[in-house]
């Protein structure tokens, strides 16, 4: 290993947590949200990163897409991409959906930067038919743009109300280590990406 290829590996790597309430940590005392927890089992995990929040309560697809620029800063080395929820709640057009992610992806994709997609599932009050197009969006994407894949960002968490807030949508403290401890499998395949890139 070259001194510069040293150097490299042992930089700080900086990711970023772009995604909604359930990323911001909507209802839960600060240093309690996903970014802050992700970040403390990482580096309990002898990982040297900064999870930076990025998440914005009541974002959709389009909110994300449009502050796109300044929720990847340049220094970016990796992005975990939660964004959909509120698409859902709305029912947005899958479509219009698809096209905002896959702007989103392809920008970071233009960047270079490694990605974590997230999906998310529909509610059965839109139907099969809206179930069916939305939750293909995200195995359908991160296969086309190369992403990492973690298949719903709430497993473990939705169907257990002891680890929700009372609006039974946002993970409370308990459930935010639930989904934490269920995806840094993941996020250190992340890891293991921008390494390689580097």
């Amino acid at each position: 290993m070259t001194p510069l290829a040293s150097a490299s590996a042992a930089e700080t790597l900086r990711i970023v947590a772009f995604g909604d309430s359930l990323t911001a940590g909507y209802g839960l005392p600060q240093g309690q949200d996903f970014a802050s927890r992700l970040e403390a089992a990482l580096k309990k995990r002898g990982h040297d990163v900064v999870i930076a929040n990025a998440g914005v309560s009541g974002d959709t697809t389009a909110g994300g897409r449009a502050r796109f620029d300044w929720a990847v800063p340049p220094e970016t080395d990796g992005v975990i991409l939660e964004l959909g929820a509120n698409d859902v709640l709305r029912g947005i057009p899958p479509k219009t959906t698809r096209a905002n992610l896959e702007d989103i992806l392809a920008r970071l994709r233009k960047r270079n930067i490694p990605v974590l997609l997230t999906g998310m599932r529909a509610l059965a009050n839109w139907g099969p038919d809206y179930a069916k197009a939305f939750e293909a969006i995200f195995p359908e994407l991160s296969e086309k743009y190369g992403a990492l894949y973690y298949p719903f960002f709430m497993e473990g968490v939705i169907d257990k109300p002891e680890l929700k807030l009372e609006d039974a949508l946002h993970p409370n403290q308990q459930g935010v280590e639930t989904i934490v401890s269920r995806i840094v499998p993941d996020v250190e395949k992340l890891i293991a990406r921008v390494r390689a890139k580097s």
